[in-house]
């Protein structure tokens, strides 16, 4: 019987246990697409306690807690202290056997706590202690973490009306080691259906320095501050929409839904898919000109559960895959920003792994020499990335495009200690190659295995955003 997540954990032959240790390890850590604050970098924040760090914002903890049967007072309530919080995740999380959330923390526990202990509820109370003195040090402040896990590069995302003055703090601070760079997020200004969508335009209208009262100006006004993120060091965008379209229309249907949502009416289902189809196009053909990624995250229902939505609001735990994979829709937008030379560098993410064969082929339609593996297959997302699902994403990549010429993983959290997801992802990633090595399926050459996943763990990505080294 093996030790429980010793320093061989998930490597399940002497390949993979050469790839990650002597190759995959030590490597930096791009976190290119994640949802922390930069305010919190830029004042290098001291969390108080462990549940602070680790249950605050964190609805894939928060999913587990309330399907173990706790009130939502154990789970965002604000008349519950955090110890109490953290007991009731410490009792619940034995229950979690095979859910990667067990993994992920004790990683994290071990990583950045020195804590081989299991977490339950006999455990709880001494790991409190432990952890909160801890979380004291210097070494586990924000940056004292970052710096800890071999980060060099993040990038966060942000809302184009977004200031952006953290980013700038941090730019300006000597003594802050990694790169921060704001990644390009406009939902707010695609979801047209939204309720505080006229609000948001004014706020846009705010931040860009000019009245927005037609699409050709929201255009404009995007245009501007995407110009002002690239300036700021900017090389993603990201949407997150329910499903990919691509239903064109006309300049002047275009801007008869603009103005019929300025006066207040909400856009039919299909005008709001002509006009997320006419602006994505838009904030595309900007994306290829001034070298940003584009990243769609789609494939999702959101906010299923209308009594919580109304209590809580969005994120909080309610969203689902979704059965509609807008496969044509997907195709036909590549396809039409392809043919006007406009589709930028792309990274496409579907919820549902059910897609992963169509991104794994849709993706090789649309590949040419303007960079090596111009348009990717995101890694394993937020249902998916577990072992199984990150397997998965890895293989279907494998049986469909080139896994060598892969940007790898990525944190998607809200937690400054979420860096041992990568760790995850590297001890899997190792062990499918190391598989395929012991198999008989792929030459045993040590070095140039190494250099495929030293590439997929760090220097693809780097090379593919343009970052500096």
């Amino acid at each position: 019987m093996k030790p429980f997540m010793d320093e061989d954990f998930l490597l399940s032959n002497e390949t993979a246990k050469t790839l990650y240790h002597d190759y995959a390890e030590k490597m930096p850590i791009v976190d290119y697409h994640c949802h922390i604050n930069p305010a919190e970098i830029a004042q290098n924040k001291q969390f108080e306690n462990i549940t602070e760090v680790w249950l605050g914002g964190d609805h894939y903890k928060w999913r587990v807690v309330r399907a173990n049967g706790y009130p939502e007072k154990y789970v965002t309530g604000t008349e519950t202290s955090d110890y109490e919080k953290f007991k009731a995740w410490a009792a619940t999380l034995p229950k979690a056997i095979g859910n990667p959330l067990y993994h992920w923390t004790h990683l994290e526990l071990k990583r950045y706590f020195g804590i081989d202990t299991p977490l339950n509820e006999q455990t709880a109370d001494e790991i409190w202690e432990t952890c909160n003195q801890k979380l004291q040090t210097p070494k586990l402040s924000v940056r004292g973490i970052i710096d800890n896990s071999n980060v060099k590069v993040i990038c966060t995302t942000d809302d184009p009306a977004d200031s952006l003055i953290y980013h700038q703090q941090i730019k300006d601070d000597p003594s802050c080691k990694v790169k921060v760079y704001p990644a390009y997020r406009p939902d707010k200004a695609v979801n047209i259906r939204k309720p505080d969508f006229t609000d948001y335009i004014q706020t846009l209208s705010k931040a860009a320095g000019m009245p927005i009262n037609s699409f050709s100006e929201l255009c404009e006004a995007l245009k501007n501050r995407l110009e002002f993120f690239v300036s700021m060091g900017c090389k993603a965008s990201d949407h997150g929409v329910d499903r990919v379209v691509c239903e064109p229309a006309s300049a002047e249907e275009i801007e008869r839904i603009f103005q019929k949502r300025l006066s207040g009416e909400i856009p039919t289902q299909l005008e709001a898919d002509q006009y997320q189809t006419a602006l994505l196009l838009f904030l595309g053909k900007e994306y290829h000109r001034l070298d940003v990624v584009m990243q769609i995250h789609y494939g999702v229902a959101r906010n299923t559960n209308t009594v919580m939505f109304e209590k809580l609001g969005p994120d909080t735990g309610f969203d689902t895959i979704s059965p509609d994979n807008g496969s044509v829709g997907l195709i036909r937008f590549l396809d039409a920003l392809y043919q006007n030379s406009t589709l930028p560098k792309t990274i496409l993410y579907s919820l549902n792994p059910k897609d992963n064969e169509l991104i794994g082929s849709a993706i090789g339609c649309f590949q040419n020499e303007d960079a090596v593996g111009k348009i990717q297959h995101g890694s394993a997302w937020w249902f998916n990335d577990n072992k199984l699902g990150m397997e998965k994403q890895l293989t279907d990549l494998a049986n469909l495009s080139l896994l060598g010429n892969f940007v790898g993983m990525l944190t998607d959290s809200r937690s400054f200690l979420s860096y041992t997801r990568h760790e995850y992802f590297r001890r899997i990633l190792c062990n499918l190659i190391g598989t395929w090595v012991e198999n008989g399926e792929y030459p045993n050459d040590i070095p140039a295995l190494g250099q495929m996943v030293q590439d997929i763990s760090y220097n693809n990505t780097m090379r593919y955003f343009g970052f500096e080294g």
